[in-house]
């Protein structure tokens, strides 16, 4: 599987855990930080890390570059996913059922934070299982790898989406990702356009902050002038 370009996203990071762990050595006990990281474009792509050091900026952003170079691409079908999924890691299980527009993010703190990255709206989660954070984003991860769109599973079975989903369904998964796609369009406007605006005013900072150095430099050179004036005389 090609590796996704971070850099052509623009991903939001989200915190969801972070805790100190020690290492017993000969000398004693070496204590780290440790930080599981999620990155999502909310459009369709997302991804996790974990990152390790000795103080908490450091392990997260450690965290972040983990997570970047683990980023998968997920189908989905308007502002939900296609259909049920359930998958395991170690001793975690997660199940991941389509919904409703209108139903919301039902979902506990680690699947949440996968599937908003992911840019899902509506979905009903369950959590089976043990309820470790680091078990659970992978497990969730592993049942959004499995997802393919209705287009794909239609070309691998030699039938249309209307023969697979019906009539009703497959309409309604067009309104909805027609929908998704002006939504995301809109974000993404709204996002470049909040960026534009934090540039122009960064660069109308500086450019006063240039205007107040060459203003204290005149008056330094104005000072000195006098001053040789002076001395002449």
């Amino acid at each position: 599987m090609a590796r996704i370009d971070a850099s052509k996203l623009n991903l939001e990071e989200t915190l969801v855990d972070i805790s100190r762990v020690s290492k017993v050595v000969k000398g004693g006990r070496r204590f780290s930080i440790r930080a599981l990281v999620v990155v999502g474009d909310r459009n369709g792509h997302v991804g996790f890390g974990f990152g390790k050091a000795s103080e908490y900026t450091e392990a997260i952003r450690k965290g972040v570059e983990d997570a970047k170079k683990h980023l998968i691409q997920v189908p989905l079908a308007g502002t939900t996913i296609p259909f049920a999924v359930k998958t395991t890691f170690g001793a975690s299980e997660v199940l991941l059922k389509p919904a409703a527009p209108g139903t919301g993010v039902i979902a506990g703190g680690a699947v949440r934070a996968v599937v908003e990255s992911v840019g899902v709206r509506d979905i009903l989660t369950k959590t089976l299982g043990s309820t470790n954070k680091a078990n659970t984003v992978q497990a969730c991860l592993a049942a959004l790898r499995e997802l393919r769109s209705p287009e794909e599973e239609a070309a691998l079975r030699g039938k249309t989406v209307v023969e697979i989903v019906g009539k009703k369904q497959a309409a309604r998964i067009a309104a909805a990702s027609a929908s998704a796609a002006e939504q995301a369009a809109a974000l993404r406007a709204t996002r470049e356009e909040a960026q534009a605006r934090e540039g122009r005013s960064s660069s109308r900072r500086s450019e006063r902050a240039d205007r107040r150095g060459g203003e204290r430099g005149e008056r330094g050179g104005g000072g000195d002038r006098r001053g040789g004036s002076e001395r002449r005389r």
